[in-house]
């Protein structure tokens, strides 16, 4: 995110928030920013899911960190008037919780993040998953850039065999012995392939990260290409 502005607001893009009305949100931002002329004060993005999809549509103003849940697009005057111009909280629509009924205004503050450590969703519900630039701004690219300049195909592979990185299905077969298989294989061409079906119902980590964050997806089939020796990746992906 840039920091020209004084103030950031996120509309959740996610599946969920998105089928609750979170693209009404967003242009309802944009429109009530022009019409206040923060255009350069203030700016309207979007992010990829939150997590907490119950609650949805979800808005978070940085830097203050402050979590709207349940936001229609008839709440965003208000939001604009009170939290952007004058630094009020629209108390309604803050986080509540279920068990304390206490109101918890902050983000970070929520019981659902606290306790949580993310590493493959670190940056959904953060950046505009369709701006390369701020990708790059989390550190995106980097072991990429590491990989085809500091290391050899086989020092990448040893470095994930070590990690201990296994694949997400059922077997968890170790991704650094496929990748060291792979690239010992002589078969030409080798391909990389990316299985984003959902086949589980109701099963979106996928897609979350997909949508939130694509482009550590990208910067992960590079990496394996420059391991295993491909030139070529395709992703696969259906309706789910």
């Amino acid at each position: 995110m840039t920091n020209s502005f004084r103030a950031n607001v996120l509309c959740c893009r996610g599946t969920s928030c998105t089928a609750g009305g979170s693209r009404e949100i967003l242009e309802a931002f944009e429109e009530e920013v022009r019409k206040h002329n923060l255009e350069k004060e203030v700016l309207v993005t979007f992010s990829g899911c939150h997590g907490l999809c119950s609650i949805g549509p979800v808005v978070v103003i940085y830097p203050e960190d402050i979590f709207y849940c349940q936001v229609e697009p008839r709440d965003v005057p208000e939001i604009v008037e009170k939290t952007l111009l004058r630094g009020m909280l629209v108390e309604r629509l803050l986080y509540r919780d279920p068990i304390t009924e206490e109101v918890v205004p902050r983000y970070h503050q929520i019981p659902f993040y606290m306790n949580q450590t993310r590493i493959l969703l670190r940056n959904c519900g953060l950046i505009n998953p369709e701006h390369i630039e701020e990708y790059i701004a989390r550190e995106g690219y980097q072991a990429l850039a590491k990989s085809l300049y500091k290391m050899s195909p086989q020092h990448v592979i040893e470095e994930i065999k070590s990690s201990g990185l296994r694949g997400r299905g059922g077997g968890g077969f170790p991704t650094g012995l496929k990748w060291e298989l792979t690239r010992k294989n002589p078969e030409e061409p080798k391909y990389v392939v990316c299985n984003a079906d959902e086949g589980d119902p109701g099963a979106f980590m996928d897609r979350s990260l997909i949508e939130g964050d694509p482009h550590a997806l990208v910067e992960g089939m590079a990496i394996a290409g420059y391991a295993i020796g491909s030139k070529k990746g395709f992703i696969y992906c259906r309706a789910e």
